[in-house]
């Protein structure tokens, strides 16, 4: 072949290229799963985290537990000096005993003597009136003075005065009387007294108020302690939460119930299946954010500790099979397709979208070649096919 041949063909091949326009990217349309993910940063939180202190005022006789220790419901966390409050309590209980000692008195020694003290001043006040009737009749047939006669009258108003009180001793002393409630009240008060030294002791014994683990110690032997100071933080057992603060523009998003995925940092090849638990119905004003809980769906793995930073992935949405074009393809509601090699505008409707690709719910069929940028309206183009994200 000759040199004026060659060129001729060269001529001829630049020309169709000419004719068939540049080269642009393209995807050819196929059907496939397309899903949305939205991604953010979290933190471990255990589900009951409480902080625990002393009620009363004392000195931190032992802890006996540490940082990152397991507790049992009940476990002693922390003990505090007893000895003021035992020494109090013994105390009380001897009260209890003298007041419990004078009720029996008052039930029977009491009653005893007030009864006896009755008969007798029922005697002595008997002894009197036969005295002073005795005494008028002498004083009538002129055997003894009038002033003998007064006397005998004293002694019979000093007899009927001892009655009066011996009977009301003996009221008092009765099973409704004043002295026997007296003597109840004190014993009532006395065991009041000895029941709140025994709640102050027991207030010495720090205990767990749950299974958990203890996050924080802040208390040391020898400490004084005050009522409302956090001594320990513990994570009480329970679901374990991953909880973030996510934009609030996402918000329209998300759901409860979506499934999602956590990966820790330093764990990166872990995946741990979770799902959305809660979002808060309020958003916060000064970081424009809004708290997503979410739970995980098996048990936490050992590594997963609390306040640790986690990543997590939420699906929130999915088509399947779904006819998906790349993003940057859009026109506005349209985009170029290849006609006859020509890029034509072609109308579609969209569906899910993510950050990378678009749903064509209609528009388009499977085999479309859709064009990519430069590819312009009207251009005679030559599509180089590339995968869809």
């Amino acid at each position: 072949m000759g040199v004026a041949a060659i060129a001729l063909l060269g001529a001829a091949y630049w020309g169709v290229r000419q004719w068939q326009g540049p080269q642009v990217p393209a995807v050819q349309v196929q059907a496939q799963p397309l899903v949305r993910t939205l991604q953010f940063s979290a933190r471990v939180e255990a589900n009951t985290r409480v902080g625990v202190g002393s009620t009363v005022v004392g000195r931190a006789a032992a802890v006996e537990v540490q940082e990152g220790s397991a507790v049992q419901t009940g476990q002693l966390l922390v003990l505090l000096e007893q000895d003021e409050l035992q020494a109090a309590l013994q105390q009380a209980q001897a009260s209890v005993q003298q007041a419990q000692a004078q009720l029996r008195n008052v039930h029977s020694t009491s009653r005893i003597s007030s009864q006896a003290q009755v008969a007798q001043a029922q005697a002595s006040l008997k002894q009197a009136q036969a005295d002073w009737a005795r005494h008028q009749q002498l004083v009538a047939q002129g055997f003894l003075s009038q002033s003998a006669l007064e006397e005998k009258r004293k002694s019979l108003d000093v007899a009927q005065a001892q009655l009066q009180a011996a009977r009301a001793q003996a009221a008092a002393s009765a099973d409704d009387g004043a002295e026997l409630k007296a003597a109840e009240a004190q014993v009532r008060h006395s065991e009041a007294v000895w029941q709140a030294a025994q709640a102050k002791l027991v207030q010495t014994r720090i205990t767990a108020p749950g299974a958990g683990k203890v996050l924080r110690r802040e208390v040391e032997p020898g400490q004084i302690v005050q009522p409302g100071t956090v001594l320990l933080e513990l994570a009480l057992e329970g679901p374990t939460l991953i909880v973030a603060q996510v934009d609030e523009r996402f918000l329209d998003q998300l759901s409860e119930g979506q499934s999602a995925t956590v990966v820790a940092d330093a764990f990166a090849s872990q995946r741990l299946a979770a799902k959305v638990l809660s979002i808060a119905p309020g958003v916060d004003a000064q970081r424009g954010s809004v708290e997503v809980k979410l739970t995980l769906d098996a048990p936490p793995p050992a590594f997963l500790r609390e306040d640790m930073t986690v990543s997590v992935a939420v699906e929130t949405g999915r088509v399947d099979p779904a006819l998906v074009v790349p993003l940057e393809a859009l026109h506005g509601a349209q985009v170029l397709v290849l006609q006859n090699g020509v890029a034509t505008l072609q109308p579609v409707q969209i569906g899910l979208r993510t950050l990378e690709a678009v749903h064509i719910q209609s528009g388009l069929n499977a085999g479309d070649t859709v064009l990519l940028p430069p590819a312009r309206v009207g251009q005679r183009v030559r599509p180089l096919l590339r995968s869809v994200p």
